[in-house]
């Protein structure tokens, strides 16, 4: 026998905090800058393999239908009463940066099981069915393009391409894939869900900032990775004269610099830009670096912007192709997605649950990169941001969110869920 559906359900906090703390455990390891415990799992690892393991556990035992693709995107499948009704999908990745804390991914995942527990504890039927997902290398930190699994999902990237990226050991995606079991056979294209709504701790200061616990994300900036090579001559650092050399580490520094003068400039609004990776070769104290190689990560709101910065650093990598003799550079386009709005309708749903749920909320953008953003050109999307602590930092075994905050963006991705899986 069912229960009428309510207004709102809540959720049992305390079990979703034991899920997170659980799957914290796999990959784990103990962070000598911080003192704290952090994650490790990367995606197709033995660790990722792991946390899969136990998430489709976790399905299993809320009574979903697991089905896997070929990207080894994972979906749990609770059924609704009409039969012919396109589902709710919620959800987001479990795979993580080598430094990285317990939340990122994780809450949108284990929140949406906990959703189906409640629902299922509770007796309430929806008309539409609601499923979970988890997509495959969401970081893009080992095969170095994000958002992979949600972006093949989606068919803005071929599953072939996906396949073929390799690690910086030159194992394939695809072979991972297989050596870890999580190669599944279905195809991998979605067929459009009727919406999709993630919830994500937020990574920023925002909500902080504003004291309030909830964000109603209205889209994500755009994004943009690149990988430059530079060449230049390998030389004694004690007797080769400075106007001979090729120096491939000056150059990578000149970069750097420069692009944090761009940022401070103002004159592209809203840019943010990292290099994260550098490495130099042959890496040795007295000799003149050959080669370098590092990845520059560009973000901004608006994409004229950001065609304006990678304009300005292209012709960057212009000018310092004859800035010594014999050094040279090559790029490799690694990721590029551009601003996603998301749907205005979804995110009043949202905000009328986080209304009725007493909780303030705030309306803002997303500076990060999420599955969401991928899924945006299927249906309907949208997000909800918990509040983090210590200024938001993530990325970081110092990555934290209270146990009220975390309940209380799941009890709003409840009711959502709830009401969009109501709808006709």
């Amino acid at each position: 026998m069912t229960s009428p559906t309510p207004e709102k359900i809540t959720v049992n906090g305390d079990r979703l905090w034991q899920s997170l703390m659980d799957l914290a455990e796999i990959g784990a390891y103990d962070d000598e800058r911080t003192g704290l415990r952090g994650v490790n799992r990367l995606a197709l690892t033995d660790a990722d393999a792991a946390g899969r393991r136990q998430v489709i556990t976790w399905m299993e035992q809320a009574c979903l239908t697991v089905r896997i693709d070929r990207m080894g995107n994972i979906y749990g499948r609770r059924e609704g009463t009409d039969p012919h009704a396109t589902p709710v999908l919620t959800g987001s990745h479990i795979d993580s940066v080598a430094t990285a804390g317990a939340f990122d991914g994780c809450l949108g995942v284990l929140g949406g099981i906990e959703v189906i527990r409640t629902l299922d504890e509770r007796g309430i039927t929806t008309r539409r069915p609601i499923e979970v997902g988890v997509f495959t290398e969401e970081e893009g930190v080992r095969f170095g393009t994000d958002m992979l699994g949600s972006a093949v999902a989606a068919g803005r990237l071929t599953l072939d391409y996906a396949h073929a990226l390799t690690d910086r050991d030159g194992l394939t995606l695809g072979d991972e894939l297989a050596r870890t079991g999580s190669n599944g056979p279905t195809d991998v294209r979605l067929t459009p869900p009727h919406a999709y709504v993630e919830c994500h701790i937020e990574q920023g200061p925002v909500l902080a900032e504003h004291n309030v616990e909830i964000g109603v994300v209205t889209g994500v900036q755009g994004i943009s990775w690149q990988e430059i090579t530079i060449h230049g001559r390998a030389a004694h650092a004690g007797t080769t004269p400075t106007h001979l050399r090729a120096d491939a580490g000056l150059a990578a520094a000149q970069i750097i610099v420069h692009l944090r003068a761009m940022v401070d400039s103002g004159e592209y609004e809203g840019l943010r830009a990292t290099v994260g990776h550098l490495i130099v070769h042959p890496d040795l104290t007295n000799i003149v670096p050959a080669r370098a190689e590092l990845t520059v990560d560009l973000r901004n709101p608006d994409d004229a912007q950001m065609a304006r910065a990678e304009r300005a650093l292209a012709a960057l990598l212009e000018d310092l192709e004859g800035s010594q003799p014999g050094l040279s550079l090559t790029t490799r386009r690694m990721a590029k997605t551009a601003y996603v709005p998301f749907d205005t309708g979804v995110q009043k749903v949202i905000a009328q649950a986080a209304d009725d749920h007493a909780l303030d909320h705030i309306s803002l953008l997303s500076v990060a990169g999420h599955d969401a953003q991928e899924i945006a050109a299927l249906c309907p999307t949208a997000m909800i941001f918990v509040r983090g602590e210590y200024d938001g930092i993530s990325h970081n075994p110092r990555e934290y969110s209270t146990p009220q905050a975390c309940t209380h963006g799941v009890d709003v991705l409840a009711t959502t869920c709830l009401r969009l899986a109501n709808q006709d």
